[in-house]
């Protein structure tokens, strides 16, 4: 029987990448016109395991990346001015977005990743522990003070400049 390298994933058969033994009319009828496979070479072969060991070192350097910014983000504090009333709650709220809005200001371009926060919005004034996700099963915790925004009286009061006029 000869043997075959999955391109895809075949349900019967297994995964990508695979070298699977298969029946000669089946890979030459079945699997080579849709392309779910190709005869197993050596030069393919050896290519295959070439391909999986480069990814293999690419997603070992980006946990590793990860982590190194897990740990600069354990270190951060983040400080997010909100408009807030005098009993502490906030206009509106903080969200997942302006928790990775300040993370991506305060972090050094390379450190850039894309985070994912938590879902639940922040609602009061206060000092939160953020768990951020970095990358899948890697994660932060960030300390985060949400502060109230001073209001200057100008900005307090737009409607004090305007005057009402009417025109017949």
């Amino acid at each position: 029987m000869p043997e075959a390298i999955l391109l895809q994933d075949v349900e019967t058969l297994g995964e990508q990448g695979n070298v699977v033994e298969v029946s000669k009319g089946y890979l030459r009828n079945y699997l080579l016109p849709r392309k779910l496979a190709q005869p197993a070479t050596k030069g393919a072969v050896e290519a295959i395991r070439a391909r999986q060991e480069a990814a293999e070192r690419a997603e070992r350097n980006a946990i590793e990346r990860a982590e190194e910014n897990v740990n600069l983000l354990n270190r951060t504090v983040l400080t997010i001015p909100q408009q807030a009333g005098a009993d502490g709650r906030l206009f509106g709220s903080v969200t997942a977005q302006d928790i990775v809005t300040a993370i991506r200001e305060s972090a050094r371009p390379e450190d850039r990743q894309a985070q994912r926060p938590p879902p639940e919005a922040i609602k009061n004034v206060g000092t939160y522990m953020v768990v951020v996700e970095v990358v899948d099963d890697v994660t932060a915790t960030i300390k985060t003070m949400i502060v109230a925004k001073k209001v200057t009286p100008d900005a307090a009061a737009p409607a004090a400049n305007i005057r009402s006029c009417r025109t017949k």
